[in-house]
């Protein structure tokens, strides 16, 4: 399916004050240089803001994370539960179409909503108020047909029940999610076989419908004020806590979102253990590097050896090897730890050669 921009897009868009410090707290839980993996989180809370996402969000993120514009655009329009058009500011109805709910009656439930909101899905309907679309399993199988509104399942549906809670909304009321047949949750339509203490009627609800009765915000979306139950390392008195405290403010890239400097990360990082290639006593925290032996192609009269044959050296790697000047398994036999310094400082994955014991390997196809 093709997914792209909402033709109409707003001029800006910026977190609120509450939201923003959510998401400079996400971006806390990953380790400096890899923020990028905060983006589903990130569009996800600027969607429960915006209820969709526009292009501004979308950079707006990618800005926060140090991304190329066009890698949160991929993000976003790869995964369906991001919406890339405007949704219902009251409510946004997902039917689920798939096999149980399509032999179940999801027909039915699509029709009173092209009815009752609009004649085709991702429309808005006429007062702008709630939407609608058909969308793959949400794993409901046995309670179905079912429809997703907000963050709760509406199970166990009848065209008649499903237009009683769009009218509900409607009203401004908060229908009890789900199943609406009065079943407790996903037990056998004709009563349960085992744990029939649950027939007594001690208990109401199951227990996500009754924190979402609880909360009553069940088409409510998150707005920030949420923070100190997302994110408890927010809380005031968290800075009082033991191993919390403060942490200096980011300077000119001095320390990370943490506010780790890289100095007390490296000196906090366990030493790692001397490589099989190295003898011990010459194992340093920095090796100087120092260029090995290269050449601009195989030596005259002999052809370039087949450096895939050790063990961790690709196609790709190879290439890159042979671009570095080296043809040869004597060549890299010959290296010592300023020479695989140089070598893997110019490599896109670093610490292979020493993990792989390309050197090793290099001396016994040498002599072969």
């Amino acid at each position: 399916m093709l997914r792209r921009p909402h033709h109409d897009q707003p001029d800006s868009f910026d977190f609120t004050p509450a939201n923003r410090a959510w998401a400079e707290a996400q971006i806390t839980k990953y380790p400096e240089g890899r923020q990028a993996s905060a983006i589903i989180p990130l569009l996800w809370r600027a969607q429960e803001q915006e209820g969709w996402l526009s292009r501004p969000a979308i950079e707006y993120v990618a800005d926060m994370l140090g991304l190329a514009h066009i890698r949160a655009l991929e993000v976003a329009s790869f995964y369906f539960m991001f919406q890339l058009k405007p949704v219902g500011s009251l409510a946004h109805i997902q039917v689920c179409g798939t096999t149980s709910c399509m032999i179940c009656g999801a027909e039915d439930l699509v029709r009173v909503c092209r009815e009752k909101i609009a004649d085709k899905p991702h429309v808005l309907s006429g007062d702008g108020r709630f939407s609608w679309e058909e969308v793959e399993c949400l794993g409901a199988c046995s309670n179905a047909p079912m429809a997703q509104i907000g963050k709760d399942y509406y199970e166990d549906l009848t065209a008649e029940r499903l237009s009683e809670i769009l009218d509900e909304l409607a009203a401004g009321k908060v229908p009890t999610p789900g199943p609406q047949t009065g079943r407790f949750s996903s037990e056998p339509l004709k009563g349960l076989t085992s744990l029939k203490e649950f027939e007594s009627g001690h208990y109401a609800h199951n227990a996500s419908v009754d924190l979402a009765l609880a909360q009553d915000d069940t088409i409510k979306r998150i707005d920030g004020t949420e923070t100190a139950l997302i994110t408890p390392w927010l809380d005031k008195g968290g800075a009082d806590r033991p191993g919390t405290a403060a942490r200096p403010e980011i300077t000119n890239g001095s320390a990370d979102r943490t506010g780790v400097t890289k100095q007390e990360a490296k000196a906090a990082t366990p030493a790692k253990p001397p490589s099989k290639s190295v003898p011990a006593g010459q194992q340093a925290d920095a090796v100087a590097e120092a260029e090995p032996e290269t050449l601009d192609g195989p030596r005259a009269g002999a052809t370039a050896d087949d450096l895939k044959k050790i063990s961790g050296v690709g196609p790709k790697l190879e290439a890159t090897l042979n671009d570095l000047g080296f043809w040869h398994f004597d060549q890299i036999a010959a290296w010592g730890p300023a020479e695989i310094a140089w070598v893997d400082s110019r490599l896109r994955f670093k610490g292979r050669i020493t993990r792989d014991d390309w050197v090793a390997q290099a001396r016994e196809l040498a002599d072969q």
